[in-house]
């Protein structure tokens, strides 16, 4: 058994579920290719410490904010705005955004259908190291990450910390999970771990949700039809930037031609045979796996959220990398001020 497994690579999760990390540590997220990218932080913030983000409420900062008349014996004329006081004959002084650090949650799905994969790396895997690519990435002065590992009976929060070796610990918190054997008991959904990260975790900041975003026993193909679990990242993303990264594997998109077998779901009792040597079964079930894919898209794209897409036989450092470089242009166009207006 443990030959045959060696031969089969990660595929052998297809039969049964694996019993550690498909990666080491060591090579989920690689420092050297991140150091020149930095993940765009557009939303204002809450916090305590002094950070490198624009906070949400006036304080000592580098960012300029709105201009107030003078208070005598209360404000410093050192923050005298003089062109403001020029134009309307008052002495006016000119407020700052207070600097505070960024507070990063990341929501893992490590429920059975993530158990998975086939070219080298399973969708667990894969969703880590989407989680080390992000943390290194949100890595600066002040900035904390926590993580939230969602199982089929419950929710295990890891503590919010700063600094490289406490998101190096949370990583390897993450790797050492016990794997969820198919069809474990427990009734937690996607949606109650959205809302539980809402309801926990209050201060502004950045989420990160990594799931393959598939449902239990959820057959709709409608893209007009709501995943149970659209309406809790909705209101997620009011108060926060949300990041949802979902994690896919290449069989799910583009199913193989390898004569008739049994296909299973892990977290329900469904199972049926298809013959995938039948070009029009073949195309069928691409299809469907194509529309329920259009589906989760276009109910991210509702929820107002940002959206990756990894793919077990892709770079995922790549794919993550182009993403941040096209966020940072939209944010720039979405907060540069209207022409002939200063900020």
């Amino acid at each position: 058994m443990a030959k045959q497994r060696q031969e089969l690579g990660v595929a052998h999760t297809i039969i049964e579920p694996p019993t550690g990390p498909s990666v080491p540590l060591s090579k989920l997220a690689p420092e050297a290719a991140l150091r020149r990218l930095e993940l765009t932080v557009v939303r204002r913030l809450e916090g305590f410490l002094h950070g490198d983000h624009l906070g949400l409420l006036p304080g000592p900062g580098s960012d300029t904010n709105d201009a107030r008349l003078y208070q005598p014996g209360q404000d410093d004329v050192r923050k005298m705005d003089w062109a403001v006081t020029a134009r309307t004959t008052e002495p006016h002084v000119r407020d700052t955004m207070a600097d505070r650090e960024l507070e990063v949650w990341a929501l893992l799905d490590v429920t059975p259908s993530m158990n998975w994969g086939t070219e080298g790396i399973t969708k667990r895997d894969l969703g880590i190291a989407a989680i080390a690519t992000i943390g290194f990435l949100s890595q600066r002065m002040g900035d904390r990450f926590g993580g939230l590992v969602m199982r089929q009976d419950g929710i295990r929060r890891i503590p919010a910390r700063s600094g490289r070796t406490a998101l190096y610990a949370l990583l390897r918190s993450m790797l050492n999970e016990p794997i969820v054997p198919d069809r474990a008991p427990g009734s937690m959904t996607l949606a109650e771990g959205i809302e539980q990260l809402a309801r926990t975790q209050r201060r502004r900041g950045m989420r990160v949700v990594v799931s393959d975003f598939l449902s239990p026993g959820d057959s709709e193909l409608d893209p007009n039809i709501e995943p149970d679990w659209e309406r809790s990242l909705r209101r997620l993303a009011v108060r926060n930037q949300v990041l949802a990264v979902e994690v896919v594997d290449t069989r799910e998109v583009d199913f193989p031609d390898v004569g008739e077998i049994l296909i299973k779901d892990p977290e329900t009792d469904f199972s049926r045979y298809v013959n995938t040597s039948d070009p029009a079964a073949r195309a069928r079930m691409n299809a469907a796996s194509r529309a329920q894919r259009d589906r989760v898209r276009i109910a991210l794209r509702r929820s107002g959220v940002g959206h990756i897409q990894l793919r077990t036989d892709r770079d995922w450092v790549h794919d993550i990398a182009r993403f941040v470089l096209s966020y940072r242009r939209t944010a720039s166009m979405l907060h540069t001020p209207p022409q002939g207006v200063s900020r």
